[in-house]
């Protein structure tokens, strides 16, 4: 056995002596097989440019096609074989390290353009022959007064000789003689088709010019027409034509015949409604593709007034596993069967399914009232995939989640209600899956101005549209500002002023919360830094110091340490002026590899918080192995103070987790802070500080240093 050919071009010299020998036996040429071969090489290395260029480019596709044409494979079984070749082999050997799913699409589409250019190049050359027949002809009838046998003997050469149909009828359409290719065509052996007329060739699928143009020919006001027809053969099947018919003037100008040329193209017609059918269906359930079904989906939504249309967007629920445990064919196996299953629940007029790729499946339906037959449509989808699907011997269950979108016609494109369906059915998937869900307008706009935020974080980063405001820290003993916590913000340049609810969950889900946590870090440091300089200049005691919090990604992030370390050291900034933020939750069931970067900060001086403590469910006793130094109490505990009397129960809880932490030599910080009544019972109860609107909203930096003057100077 022969090895594989190693490099690109070793691989396309393969695939052209493949082509080659394919096509060689059916090639009108005079040239022998190599040199046959070294002709399809240039044409082989159009093709692989045309698969692997990153712009499908038709153009490049159909010029191969038409120099097939000038390498005389005019055969139409020429053409067949080359398609299956570039079907069968061009992606193998061309390819490349392409996705191969878009190879194959991209190669279907490479064979339907050759086509294209194939049949247009073999229509030109066959036009070129019917007109220089048509001259011959007229030239041989316009002759015949000077040199009747001579013109005839050229003319019966030419009309016996030629390998398109010719027929000569009069003016009334009776048939006069027709010659042996046309006669082949239609599959007959009498030259005069029996006496029939041109009038009783009609066939359903003719063009309604097709006899207008007629009737204007034989009265004189055409010379001649050119048509796509089809022609019953006396066999019931269907032959279809290239038909040029001319008119015939004698040497007076009078009208005598008409002469009819035919090009047999049924193969070829054939051939461009396979492919078409393989461009416009997925190859695995048969069903329309996504293709298809955005053609018959733009055609609903530009139906005209008093028109609806209703969508049912279907993901499999689970199918993943299916392909994980049981593998890809058993998952081919599955979609087949549902898609069948599908199908058979869309079968009413105005109904398709298809498949728009993996395990998403649609259904439409059409109709002035579309509201209840959607709804119907889908109830018939969740019945149908409630029985299980059997595969290699396994039962497997079929569940699903629907996205229906229903509305008139005219008012939104395909995309947008793709769109729409594609989030509902997330919707659906996200409430638990095996259900469907109407589209909401609301929940889009909020579904799609997250995918909004969540695109523009990146850059938002660069431009510098973050900011951080300080909300202050207050000792409850003295009132003294102690610190303040850093709460960064985004200045949207279309949605304003957006808090850290709105994207921190995106930056975590994205990773961008690593570099924006280290900008926050730094610019926070720094700003502990400036007001450091400024208590020392007017004699306040006591540090102030910044509280940063910490995502749960940074704080498995393995550069969380190097960068703090770095920022410090860059800012000239002591440890001990930051505190890094960790929630509860993060934190519950840590062991020794996540503590470990907080311990080595916290031996460092750096303080480390535990954020919003009273919310999770951490064992208590796991407080001594944290590293952790402040406790900062959730805001649930004083809101539960701003009735009067407080609750007791709440009230003990609070002074038993104080006195708690206290023996545990750590500090104890409460937010959401809101009266003065509230704060004097958290003093009471043994608070350090706190934080709330009642001593500040969060603000500019320099808002704080006022508070922080103020209270030194009074």
């Amino acid at each position: 056995m022969s090895a594989e050919p190693d490099g690109p071009e070793d691989r396309l010299r393969r695939f052209a002596t493949i082509w080659s020998r394919a096509v060689f036996p059916v090639t009108s040429t005079s040239s022998t097989r190599p040199e046959f071969e070294a002709e399809l090489l240039p044409l082989a290395r159009r093709l692989s440019g045309v698969l692997r260029a990153r712009a499908f480019d038709a153009e490049e596709a159909r010029a191969v096609g038409a120099a097939l044409v000038d390498a005389h494979c005019t055969d139409p079984d020429a053409l067949s074989r080359t398609l299956d070749c570039v079907d069968a082999y061009l992606v193998l050997y061309c390819g490349g390290d392409g996705d191969p799913e878009d190879l194959r699409a991209r190669s279907a589409r490479l064979q339907h353009a050759m086509a294209a250019g194939f049949a247009g190049a073999l229509r030109a050359r066959t036009l070129a022959e019917q007109e220089a027949i048509a001259q011959a002809a007229l030239k041989a009838q316009g002759v015949v007064a000077e040199a009747l046998h001579a013109s005839e003997a050229r003319f019966r050469a030419v009309f016996e000789g030629a390998a398109i149909g010719i027929g000569i009828a009069d003016l009334d359409g009776n048939v006069l003689q027709v010659n042996e290719a046309l006669m082949r065509m239609f599959g007959i052996a009498d030259p005069t088709l029996g006496g029939r007329r041109a009038t009783e060739w009609t066939h359903p699928d003719d063009a309604p010019q097709t006899w207008r143009l007629y009737e204007e020919l034989v009265r004189g006001e055409r010379e001649h027409y050119h048509v796509e027809k089809a022609f019953y053969r006396p066999d019931g099947t269907v032959l279809w034509t290239n038909l040029t018919v001319s008119l015939l003037r004698d040497a007076d100008g009078t009208p005598q015949y008409q002469l009819a040329l035919m090009e047999d193209t049924t193969e070829r017609r054939l051939l461009n409604l396979r492919l078409r059918y393989e461009a416009t269906h997925d190859a695995l359930t048969g069903l329309p593709n996504r293709s298809f079904f955005f053609e018959r989906l733009e055609k609903a939504l530009n139906a005209g007034p008093g028109q609806r249309f209703g969508l049912c967007y279907l993901d499999l629920d689970g199918f993943k596993t299916v392909n994980d445990s049981l593998g890809h064919a058993a998952g081919d196996r599955l979609l087949v069967e549902v898609a069948d299953r599908l199908q058979a629940c869309a079968t009413a007029p105005g109904e398709m399914v298809a498949r728009l790729g993996g395990d998403e499946f649609v259904a439409l339906t059409t109709g002035p009232d579309t509201r209840r037959e959607v709804d119907e449509l889908a109830g018939r989808i969740m019945n149908a995939l409630l029985a299980p699907v059997s595969v290699d011997g396994r039962e497997l269950t079929v569940r699903g989640s629907i996205g229906i979108v229903e509305g008139p016609a005219g008012e939104r494109s395909p995309a947008e209600v793709l769109r729409s369906a594609d989030i509902t059915m997330y919707r659906a998937k996200s409430a638990g899956g095996n259900r469907f869900e109407l589209a909401d307008p609301e929940a889009d706009a909020r579904v799609i101005t997250r995918h909004g935020l969540t695109t523009a974080l990146p850059a938002a980063l660069e431009r510098g549209e973050f900011f951080i405001e300080y909300q202050p820290l207050v000792h409850l003993g003295d009132g003294s500002v102690r610190g303040a916590e850093a709460l960064v913000r985004w200045l949207h340049p279309q949605h304003g002023v957006l808090g850290p609810d709105r994207f921190i969950p995106l930056a975590e889900h994205t990773g961008l919360i690593v570099p924006l946590g280290r900008w926050v870090l730094e610019q926070s440091v720094r700003q502990a830094r400036v007001w450091r300089e400024r208590y020392g200049e007017s004699g306040a005691a006591g540090p102030l110091r910044i509280n940063v919090n910490l995502s749960p990604c940074q704080l498995t992030h393995p550069g969380l340490v190097q960068d703090t370390v770095e920022i410090l050291e860059r800012t000239g900034v002591a440890p001990d002026a930051l505190c890094l933020e960790v929630t509860e939750s993060a934190l519950i069931g840590a062991d020794d590899d996540l503590l470990k970067p907080l311990r080595r900060l916290a031996e460092m001086g750096v303080d480390i918080a535990l954020d919003d403590f009273g919310t999770g469910y951490s064992n208590l006793a796991n407080l001594r192995r944290l590293p952790v130094s402040v406790l900062k109490l959730d805001r649930s505990f004083t809101q539960s103070m701003q009735q009067f009397p407080a609750d007791p129960v709440d009230l003990k809880i609070v002074e038993g987790i104080v006195a708690l932490a206290h023996s545990l030599d750590l500090a104890v910080t409460v937010e959401g802070v809101e009266t003065g009544a509230q704060a004097e019972q958290l003093r009471i109860l043994g608070c350090d500080t706190a934080q709330g609107w009642y001593y500040a909203r969060p603000g500019p930096p320099d808002r704080l240093h006022e508070l922080a003057l103020v209270d030194a100077t009074g």
